[in-house]
């Protein structure tokens, strides 16, 4: 099955600020990375080669570019073909777009998966990675609500001990 999946966010932010959330991707000071969600970890600080992944998604960096973009090539799931990245998008001193795109192919019992399980956990995980984009760099973030179907799956994988959807701040929910 062929996959593309993406979603994007206006942060009211200079690109110094967004070149500095970006570079923090994967590190214990992650500042795009939800905290409701597995962490995103790489062996090393964000360069090309680093590894690492999130839950039971695993990845490498094939490129980076600082202040403009990351992507990310998946070793696992089986069957998971394809990239993920965080791309920054029509760039002014003053905003920008910061966008998360999937490209990839899913095949045999990846399929499954995806259209199950891992598509509504990603959209979710995502859109809060969005949000605290937003947070990181002094905007009011525009929170997402969960779907039931996330936080049935979330209670499932977590054995009834996933934690509720945080709102931080002064977040506008659409």
């Amino acid at each position: 099955m062929n996959i593309v999946n993406v979603h994007q966010r206006r942060l009211e932010a200079t690109p110094a600020q967004v070149a500095l959330l970006m570079a923090s991707l994967g590190s214990q000071a992650d500042r795009v990375w939800p905290p409701d969600w597995p962490r995103m970890t790489l062996d090393r600080p964000l360069a090309v080669g680093a590894a690492g992944g999130h839950g039971p998604i695993r990845y490498f960096v094939t490129a980076y570019t600082p202040g403009e973009s990351v992507r990310f090539q998946f070793t696992e799931p089986e069957g998971f073909r394809g990239w993920h990245s965080f791309t920054v998008l029509g760039a002014t001193a003053e905003d920008c777009v910061l966008e998360h795109r999937i490209e990839m192919e899913t095949q045999g019992r990846a399929t499954l998966i995806w259209e199950l399980a891992i598509r509504h956990l990603h959209n979710a995980c995502v859109e809060d990675a969005l949000s605290q984009a937003q947070r990181a760099v002094g905007n009011t973030p525009l929170v997402v609500p969960w779907p039931a179907r996330v936080r049935v799956l979330r209670w499932l994988l977590s054995a009834g001990k996933a934690r509720p959807q945080t709102l931080q701040g002064d977040a506008r929910v659409r």
